[in-house]
């Protein structure tokens, strides 16, 4: 700071120099602005040199004025600046503490992130806890509502997840694959200029001198076949999967054009050639089979029970509150002294092995020189609703055989099943043997499930939910309409079975032709709530027939293990109820020599094929394979019918040739009525 002194008298002006402010170094003794000591100024501090020029010496009266002023300027200017390291400590202070306060804030906010966040992990936590691992998850079946799946757009589980139950999934890369396919179809077919339709449901001309039909079809076609190979390129769990598939499949056979009026070019001719008569007719035919409550697949009035089917001469000679025994009149003079028992399905009518002389089972074993028996279970009705599994076999198999021996005379028998007859009757023999009773010399079964591990199509119906649904419903008592099951059985093959008879019945007002097989397979039979239910649980359910002594029968264990007699295994090729492999597994659960034929067709068809018609084929191999696929391997295929090689299989077990009896029954056993009885004749609508 420079400092000027102006001197009154001389009016000269004299530089004092730069005042400087001294450090502790200097050895100063006043506080500088940094908190030291101010030096007092010297000459030379106070000006850094005076004026060389000669000047008049102040008087000693004037340095006092002269020092008070430089006092004075340096206490004011001390004041100033401590002022302003006051204001300073001040405004550090106030940043201080705003800067206390934000970081105090700061703090909270941070604290409360950390609460919430730990709130949030301990909901997450009590979530997971709640719920259940996904192992239990698998293992616990979901409720039928909650276990629709969309087919083919989930994603495909990572690895080492376990897949829910009910889960399914399509490849990305095959979905993207089967889409390109589609569309290549579709360019290929518009490129043409052409439709291309090569549907049987579409065979009618009318379907092709149209455009709009015949495209419309050729359109159904390939989307028709673009769902079901989705369908069949899904990935999971294998029922799910199954299940997909049927309804898929179910999707497209409602959805074809020949269904609907409106696209049924067939339909439409024969209304406008009819004057409206079809329609009429049609609306008829739809109005009766709703009271009927089933589609009619037969001419009904060109079949009567006892007239035209079943008409095997014979006498019923036993009957309890569940069956009735037929007897058959013998058409040849000398029999086999050993009796064949046949046990048909319990869900259907017996007849079915005796539809009419040309293709009856029962007539062409009577015409083998057999003496024939035959279980007519009862169409049962409230009196029976309580009936279980083990009425069915105490009164069915047990009460036959005892029978059948007495009035023979002889201590072992021939035994037939048919499908569930199959099921029951090889339950029967293993319950017997476990009371010490062997009473068949040779057993046949034909299209029978003892292994429930692939049961078919209908397999798409049973799980836990329907099982304990059913048991709630009439597991205790109650009856399991024939009619329901019969329209089960009709879904598994809805195209031949419903839409076909829609189209012709409804659509074009048309009777159907008289057809023996499916006037039986109309002709329904009840099952008591019990014995169903416990069907289901135990055996299509748990396959537990399989498992020697997992099932109490009667009182004892069953083992089929011990069936060890002969025994004839015939399974159909296209069987959708009893598929060939499931039928040939019967092969590894029954101890004695088991021969296998394989038969073509399906599980009825197959069945019922005479050897007058020589049609269809059969195959057959001298040894078991380790499996059904190698079986097959070495089968040699046999143009014809099955029955011959049965018969000549059964010839052995026949027994001495005897006398054919002259009457039915014996002294205890007389007969009742003619067959086919009562019991068939009872009908559910």
């Amino acid at each position: 700071m420079t400092k000027i002194c102006r001197n009154a008298k001389w009016g000269e002006i004299i530089h004092l120099g730069d005042v400087r402010v001294a450090d502790k170094e200097e050895g100063g003794k006043g506080k500088s602005k940094r908190g030291g000591k101010a030096r007092k100024p010297s000459a030379i501090a106070v000006g850094d040199a005076v004026a060389k020029a000669p000047v008049e010496q102040k008087p000693a009266e004037e340095k006092p004025v002269v020092k008070k002023a430089v006092a004075k300027k340096t206490a004011a200017k001390k004041a100033v600046a401590k002022k302003a390291v006051a204001k300073k400590a001040v405004a550090k202070k106030a940043v201080a503490k705003k800067a206390v306060a934000k970081k105090a804030v700061a703090k909270k906010a941070v604290a409360k992130k950390t609460v919430a966040k730990k709130t949030v992990a301990k909901k997450t936590v009590a979530k997971k806890a709640v719920r259940k691992p996904a192992a239990a998850v698998a293992a616990t079946p979901k409720p039928a509502a909650a276990r629709r799946v969309a087919p083919g757009f989930t994603a495909k589980p990572t690895a080492g997840a376990a897949a829910q139950q009910g889960s399914v999934w399509l490849d990305p890369a095959q979905a993207k694959a089967l889409q390109e396919q589609y569309l290549e179809r579709l360019k290929a077919m518009l490129a043409q200029g052409k439709p291309v339709v090569t549907d049987a449901r579409f065979a009618d001309p009318s379907w092709r001198t149209n455009d709009f039909f015949a495209w419309n079809a050729a359109i159904y076609e390939v989307n028709a076949d673009f769902l079901r190979r989705m369908a069949n390129a899904l990935k999971g769990e294998d029922k799910a999967c199954e299940r997909v598939r049927f309804a898929t499949d179910q999707w497209v056979e409602a959805s074809s054009p020949a269904n609907f009026l409106a696209t049924n070019p067939s339909a439409q001719q024969r209304m406008i050639e009819t004057g409206g008569e079809s329609l009429r007719a049609g609306l008829g035919n739809l109005v009766e089979d709703m009271r009927k409550g089933r589609i009619t697949q037969s001419d009904e009035s060109a079949f009567e029970v006892g007239r035209n089917v079943a008409t095997t001469p014979g006498q019923v000679v036993f009957e309890n509150e569940l069956i009735q025994l037929i007897q058959y009149t013998p058409t040849t003079e000398r029999v086999g002294a050993r009796p064949m028992l046949i046990v048909p399905p319990a869900i259907n009518k017996f007849y079915v092995l005796d539809l009419q002389p040309a293709n009856s089972v029962v007539a062409h074993l009577v015409a083998q020189g057999h003496t024939v028996f035959l279980v007519s279970w009862r169409n049962v009705g409230e009196g029976q609703q309580t009936l279980g599994w083990d009425d069915y076999l105490e009164m069915g198999p047990f009460a036959a055989i005892r029978v059948v021996q007495e009035i023979s005379g002889q201590e072992k028998i021939n035994a037939l099943g048919f499908c569930v007859g199959g099921t029951i009757l090889a339950t029967a023999l293993a319950a017997l043997d476990a009371r010490g009773e062997r009473p068949v010399a040779s057993l046949t079964l034909l299209t029978t499930l003892l292994d429930f591990e692939d049961p078919g199509t209908v397999n798409v119906f049973i799980d836990e939910e329907h099982v304990a649904w059913r048991e709630s419903q009439i597991g205790n008592g109650g009856i399991m309409a024939g009619k329901d099951l019969a329209t089960t059985f009709s879904m598994l093959r809805a195209r031949d079975l419903v839409w076909n008879y829609v189209e012709k019945n409804y659509l074009k007002g048309e009777q159907p032709p008289a057809f023996d097989l499916l006037f039986w397979n109309a002709d329904s039979t009840n099952l008591p709530g019990p014995m169903y239910c416990w069907y289901l649980r135990h055996l299509y359910l748990e396959n537990a027939l399989r498992i020697p002594g997992r099932l109490v029968c009667a009182g004892v264990p069953i083992d089929l293990s011990a069936i060890d007699v002969p025994t004839y295994v015939y399974g159909s090729r296209e069987d959708h109820i009893v598929p060939w492999r499931s039928a040939y597994a019967s092969t590894d659960l029954l101890s004695g020599p088991v021969r296998f034929v394989l038969g073509a067709s399906g599980h009825l068809a197959g069945v019922i094929n005479p050897p007058a018609k020589n049609r269809r084929n059969y195959w057959v191999a001298d040894e078991l394979g380790p499996d059904a696929d190698a079986w097959f391997a070495a089968a040699k295929e046999v143009p014809g019918s099955w029955w011959p090689d049965w018969v000549r299989w059964l010839a052995e077990f026949r027994g001495a040739e005897v006398p054919a009896p002259k009457t039915a029954g014996n002294a205890r056993y007389r007969p009742i009525e003619p067959a086919p009885g009562r019991y068939v004749r009872e009908r559910v609508d």
